[in-house]
C-alpha cells in the first residue's frame, strides 16, 4: 500500500482535483446562464433544447434494450473464444496436435522445490476429445459461466413481447434473474484461470529474448525459470457502482411504493375497459407521462406500466385498463366490476403507485402544428394531451403555442371506439361553442373490417352524425394513404416545424419515421417532420 501510494498517489491526486475543477465549473457556469434576468430571452429561445434533452433520459427502455443485445452479443463472443482457449489448453497439457513449445509451458506445475507455478491450468491430460467439455463445465469459470449464459437466454426470450404482453408474470420473474447473473458475474474470474507473468519475474526474464531457448530456461542468468500468477477478479469494479445505483433506485420505488393512494372512482367502460380514478399527495404529472401500477392483494412484486389519461389540470389522475390477462382480471374483480351492486369504496384494493415517467408526448406543447397517432388501446396518452389542451384553451387561448391538432386514431373493431368516443364528442361540441371548430382535426379508420361491412354503413353517410361513433366525423375503413396525408398537411402548413406523435405498433412507426424524413425540406428553413414514439 505504501508503495502503491508513492507511486501513484500524486496522479491519482492530480485527477481528482482535475475532475473536481471541472465539475464546479460546470455547475458555476450553469448557475451563470440559468438564474440572471439577462439571460431570460436566451433561455426562452433555447428552451426546447432542455426539453428534448429531458426526454433523451426517458427514453431508458430503448437504452436498455440496446444494451441488453450488446452484452448478448459479447457474451457470445467471449463464450465461443473461451471454448476454444479451452480446447486448446487440453490438448497442451495432453500433448494432442501441439507444438512442443506449448508442451513445455504447460508441463509447468506448482513447485517451491523447483522453482516452478504453473501457467495451464488444466490439472492432467485426457486422452478423448471430451476432455475439454469436462474442463469446461467443472472449473469455477465454466460453470459460473454455464450460470450466468442460462440466465441471460432466460431473460433475453422471456423479453419478447408474446411473452411480455401475454404471460407478464413469466417476462418479470425470469428478468429477475439478473441478481443470479451479477452474482455469478462478480465470482467468474475467481478461479483466476488466466495466468500472466509475475512482475518480479519480468525482471529476470525477459520473455521477448527468452522464448525461443525454452530448454536452456533457469540455466542462464538472463533466462530464469518464469514464474506466473492468475489475474485477481476485476468485475465486481463495474458491477458495485451500478449495483447501488440500481439499490438506490430499489429504495426510492420502495419508499413511494408506501405513499398513500386513494381510489376515489372506479368507472366501467363497454369492452371490457375501466377507469381508475385515484389521488395520491404530491402528486404531479404532465401530459402523456405513464406510471407503473402495483395491487398488493393480487401480487407483493408485479408493477405494470399504464399510462395516465387525465390531464395536470385535473385534481385527480387516472388510467384506463383493457382487460386482457390473469392480472387485469383479478383487478377487475377485486374492483367489484363484474358485480351489478354498488361497491363501497372501503372494499376497494390498496394500489401501490410508482411515477409518473415522462415519455416523448411531453413535447406536444412544444409545437404549433402537431399529429397525434393511436393505434388500438395506443390512444390512451392522447386522452391526456386532448384534455389538457382543452383545459389550456379555456384558460387563455392566446398562451397556447399549440394552434392545430390533426389526429389520428386506427382500431380494428368498433368495441374499442366506446370509451374514447364520449371524450371526442365533448370535444367537437365544446369547439364549435368556441366558434374553432378547425382547431381539431380527427380522422377515425376501421382497419379491420371487410369491403362488405364498410358498404352496409356507407348507406349512411350522409347522416349528420357518424352510425359508429356518434361524432360529426365519418368513419374511414382501411389504412390512412400516409403519404397523401403528410404532403396535404406540408402544404396547408409552410415553413412550420410539425410534431409528429405516435404510440402504436413498430410498423407504423417505421412508416410515420420514413414519411417525417421524406416530406421534411432539406433546409433550416421550411416543412419539418419531427418524429416522436412512446417507448415503454
Amino acid at each position: 500500500m505504501g508503495n502503491w501510494a508513492v507511486n501513484e498517489g500524486l496522479s491519482i491526486f492530480v485527477i481528482l482535483v482535475w475532475l473536481g475543477l471541472n465539475a464546479f465549473l460546470f455547475v458555476h457556469y450553469y448557475q451563470v446562464y440559468d438564474v440572471p434576468d439577462k439571460y431570460f430571452y436566451t433561455r426562452k429561445l433555447l428552451g426546447c433544447c432542455s426539453t428534448r434533452i429531458r426526454r433523451q433520459l426517458d427514453r431508458n427502455l430503448t437504452f436498455h434494450k440496446m444494451v441488453a443485445w450488446m452484452i448478448a452479443l459479447h457474451t457470445a463472443i467471449h463464450t465461443i473464444a473461451h471454448l476454444f482457449n479451452v480446447e486448446w489448453l487440453v490438448n497442451a497439457k495432453s500433448k494432442i496436435h501441439t507444438d512442443n513449445y506449448s508442451i513445455a509451458l504447460s508441463a509447468f506445475e506448482d513447485n517451491p522445490s523447483l522453482g516452478q507455478t504453473y501457467i495451464n491450468f488444466v490439472s492432467k491430460p485426457y486422452k478423448n476429445p471430451e476432455g475439454a467439455l469436462y474442463v469446461a463445465f467443472t472449473y469455477l469459470a465454466g460453470l459460473t459461466g454455464v450460470v450466468i449464459t442460462l440466465c441471460l437466454i432466460l431473460i433475453i426470450t422471456s423479453s419478447t413481447k408474446t411473452i411480455r404482453r401475454s404471460y407478464f408474470e413469466v417476462f418479470w420473474f425470469t428478468h429477475h434473474l439478473f441478481v443470479i447473473f451479477f452474482i455469478g458475474l462478480a465470482i467468474h474470474g475467481a478461479g483466476r484461470i488466466v495466468r500472466g507473468q509475475t512482475n518480479d519475474s519480468l525482471k529476470i526474464h525477459n520473455p521477448k529474448l527468452c522464448y525461443q531457448n525454452i530448454s536452456f530456461w533457469g540455466t542462464e542468468g538472463n533466462c530464469s525459470i518464469p514464474q506466473f500468477a492468475g489475474n485477481p477478479p476485476m468485475t465486481w469494479k463495474w458491477i458495485v457502482g451500478p449495483m447501488f445505483l440500481y439499490l438506490c433506485e430499489r429504495l426510492v420505488r420502495f419508499w413511494r411504493s408506501q405513499q398513500k393512494v386513494v381510489i376515489t372512482k372506479v368507472v366501467t367502460h363497454p369492452f371490457k375497459t375501466i377507469e381508475l380514478q385515484m389521488k395520491k399527495k404530491g402528486f404531479k404529472m404532465e401530459v402523456g407521462q405513464y406510471i407503473f401500477v402495483k395491487c398488493p392483494k393480487l401480487s407483493n412484486l408485479e408493477w405494470h406500466p399504464f399510462t395516465l389519461t387525465s390531464a395536470p389540470e385535473e385534481d385527480f389522475f387516472s388510467i384506463h385498463i383493457r382487460i386482457v390477462g390473469d392480472w387485469t382480471e383479478g383487478l377487475f374483480k377485486a374492483c367489484g366490476c363484474d358485480k351489478t351492486e354498488f361497491q363501497e369504496a372501503w372494499k376497494l384494493p390498496k394500489v401501490a403507485v410508482d411515477g409518473p415517467f415522462g415519455t416523448a408526448s411531453e413535447d406536444v406543447f412544444s409545437y404549433e402544428v402537431v399529429m397525434l397517432v393511436g393505434a388500438g388501446i395506443g390512444v390512451t396518452p392522447f386522452a391526456s394531451i386532448l384534455k389538457s389542451v382543452w383545459y389550456k384553451y379555456c384558460s387563455d387561448s392566446t398562451k397556447l403555442k399549440l394552434k392545430k391538432i390533426y389526429f389520428y386514431w386506427l382500431c380494428r373493431d368498433t368495441h374499442a371506439f366506446e370509451w374514447f368516443a364520449d371524450l371526442l364528442q365533448l370535444l367537437e361540441t365544446q369547439m364549435q361553442e368556441k366558434n374553432n371548430a378547425d382547431f381539431l382535426s380527427y380522422n377515425i379508420y376501421l382497419t379491420g373490417w371487410d369491403e362488405s361491412q364498410a358498404t352496409h354503413f356507407t348507406v349512411h353517410h350522409d347522416e349528420e352524425k357518424d352510425v359508429i361513433t356518434g361524432l360529426k366525423q365519418k368513419t374511414l375503413y382501411g389504412r390512412p394513404n400516409w403519404e397523401n396525408e403528410f404532403k396535404t398537411i406540408a402544404s396547408q402548413h409552410p415553413n412550420t416545424r410539425i410534431g409528429v406523435f405516435l404510440c402504436g405498433p413498430e410498423a407504423l412507426a417505421e412508416t410515420l419515421n420514413k414519411q417525417s424524413i421524406a416530406n421534411s425540406d432539406a433546409g433550416p428553413r421550411g416543412v419539418h417532420f419531427i418524429f416522436n414514439k412512446e417507448n415503454f
